[in-house]
């Protein structure tokens, strides 16, 4: 009883206490109403194993390094933070879609970015119609990612096989040239080799010969050998990844026989097999040397800071992929709804590393500056450099529309 009365006495004085507060001026605390900020979350499909994983990782560092930048380093848009959700393809089709429909059903992104593999990307494509997920292409290139296999929901920043073409056929292309083409025999390859002749034949030039080697290829020396005997002025490559033909052109002393070799300058590891192809034209996609704006010094410094070296073929791509999700989302204000994203994109220009970026209404190709490059030796490179022609501009690199909207 007397424990009972102490309680009911401690009870009053307590009751009593929160009225005095109140009476003074004083406000209780108020349960919080307020709902958690529902993150944003972007799906990353890259390719971290086999012969194009230096590719990805270089668009996974690039994306990472762009995402810092675009948000001045906050990691969130209009309020909402940014989840980064990464997937290694491993280079398969059937693992890219499954990798898709995991990062939709399990991970619930928002919208998405990647693609190395022309063969992947193309893979994923429909799932994206059918989820209504919008994904940024990058660094895919085949024509039919925004051609024949494209849909409303497909956006790519990197360049396609036509305007590799463009800035191909620019360097080389004259009336009466004669040029074979060897390339991968998959849709990168097939789809570069299809651009490059008709860009060329537009110019006057003639493709004498076409040669699609296996992926898994060795030995390269069958194809060269017919090659040499069809005595074109040029040699024109279409070749990505680690298995490339370079010793065997340089075994085969082509450019002794008179034979030209033109391709783009790739990464800086494909650059050092190049080393003796001093004096090559052809262009360049990025080299970090090459841009001349803010956004690509910033890029160049923090990337260094990061890694020890300065950045290198797709990392400024997996940049420019970032930036321009970041500023679509923007333009929502954090809103991540696919028909108000599409809306925002279309015939949207962003700046990237490499100048300004549009993606065109029709296709959702990003239009963007190539650069027409020699090759050159230069002290402290033990590699060969790419040396700047003239750059060449979103308009002049154009490719044709050829989907079916």
């Amino acid at each position: 009883m007397i424990w009972r009365r102490g309680v009911s006495l401690w009870l009053v004085l307590l009751i009593a206490l929160s009225l005095l507060v109140v009476g003074c001026g004083g406000k209780a605390p108020e349960p919080s109403n307020k709902a958690e900020v529902k993150p944003i979350k972007i799906g990353l499909l890259t390719l971290q194993t086999g012969a194009l994983e230096a590719y990805g990782k270089q668009q996974e560092a690039g994306f990472r390094l762009g995402l810092e930048y675009a948000t001045g380093g906050k990691m969130q848009v209009a309020g909402r933070p940014i989840v980064l959700v990464v997937k290694d393809d491993e280079g398969k089709p059937d693992v890219a879609k499954a990798k898709i429909e995991e990062m939709v059903t399990k991970d619930k992104v928002d919208i998405m970015a990647g693609g190395v593999s022309s063969a992947s990307a193309v893979a994923v494509l429909p799932l994206l119609e059918e989820y209504k997920k919008v994904m940024v292409v990058e660094p895919a290139v085949a024509d039919s990612i925004t051609g024949a296999a494209w849909n409303k929901y497909v956006f790519r920043t990197g360049r396609n096989s036509s305007q590799d073409a463009e800035a191909g056929a620019a360097a080389i292309a004259k009336p009466g040239v004669k040029i074979s083409i060897l390339a991968q025999d998959y849709v990168f390859g097939r789809d570069g080799g299809a651009a490059l002749k008709r860009a060329a034949e537009k110019r006057g030039a003639k493709i004498v010969q076409e040669q699609y080697v296996p992926m898994n290829a060795t030995d390269f020396t069958p194809y060269i050998q017919k090659i040499i005997s069809e005595k074109p002025d040029y040699l024109y490559i279409i070749w990505a990844g680690a298995n490339s033909p370079w010793k065997a052109i340089m075994d085969l002393k082509l450019m002794e026989k008179g034979i030209k070799i033109s391709t783009a300058a790739a990464d800086i590891p494909a650059l050092k097999a190049m080393k003796d192809m001093v004096g090559m034209e052809g262009f360049a996609i990025y080299y970090y040397e090459l841009p001349k704006n803010a956004i690509n010094d910033w890029l160049v410094v923090k990337h260094k800071e990061k890694y020890g070296t300065p950045p290198d073929l797709f990392t400024g791509g997996g940049f420019a992929a970032a930036v321009a999700i970041v500023e679509a989302l923007k333009k929502t204000d954090g809103d991540t709804n696919s028909d108000k994203l599409i809306a925002a994109m279309e015939g949207m220009s962003f700046d990237s590393p490499k100048g300004k970026m549009t993606f065109r209404k029709e296709d959702h190709q990003a239009l963007q500056t190539l650069y027409a490059i020699k090759l050159t030796k230069k002290e402290g490179y033990d590699y060969a450099v790419p040396a700047l022609i003239r750059e060449l501009s979103p308009d002049e690199t154009a490719p044709p529309i050829t989907n079916k909207r």
